[in-house]
């Protein structure tokens, strides 16, 4: 399996990008998203996901690695293959699809091209528990400006403290000393979870 790529923009459309790396041109399926955030570049790093059928050996890229964790979360939904994963991304953000799941809001799932009520209905059901325990999915619920957050919570989640408990005490810390540095922030939490 391979993890990333990085190398050189051979050649980038929305629904694509040709890598090269090592003189070998990578043909990899991006999204609307991706692509958004790769345009301009000229060397790139991109996070993979590898399908292997008896027909075809297909390369998916993402600019993040949340945005593949999601990407993962959605293909393990019955009813919803990688090709409908990533035309979720080409139609909503990934900031969107996580909070649409986290809030179960069908309707904006269902807008999606190819996908139903009942798969709408059943990403809620299936990922709800799984985008909100998830430490790199956080990323996509919380704003730009809100990553300091983001990394002490997603830290104190790694070391094993209920994500409840931890949100109550960095927002507090937070809120108390809004300009420390992360490292503080996580430090002071520890003392008192």
């Amino acid at each position: 399996m391979f993890e990333y790529i990085k190398g050189a923009v051979a050649s980038l459309k929305p629904s694509h990008i040709i890598v090269e790396a090592n003189s070998i041109g990578y043909f990899i399926t991006i999204s609307l998203n991706s692509y958004t955030q790769l345009n301009g570049q000229e060397n790139v790093k991109l996070f993979l996901h590898q399908v292997i059928r008896e027909d075809a050996h297909q390369l998916f890229g993402f600019a993040t690695e949340a945005e593949r964790e999601l990407f993962r979360m959605l293909i393990s939904v019955n009813g919803i293959g990688s090709n409908t994963a990533i035309m979720m991304f080409s139609s909503l953000s990934p900031d969107e699809i996580s909070n649409a799941i986290l809030n179960e809001n069908v309707n904006l799932l269902k807008s999606i091209k190819g996908i139903g009520i009942k798969t709408a209905q059943r990403v809620i059901i299936d990922l709800k528990d799984k985008v909100g325990k998830s430490p790199i999915s956080e990323q996509f619920v919380a704003s730009a400006d809100n990553t300091l957050r983001v990394e002490a919570l997603s830290a104190l989640v790694m070391l094993g403290f209920a994500k409840k408990p931890a949100e109550k005490e960095v927002d507090k810390i937070l809120a108390a000393q809004p300009n420390l540095p992360v490292e503080n922030v996580i430090k002071l939490a520890l003392k008192s979870l």
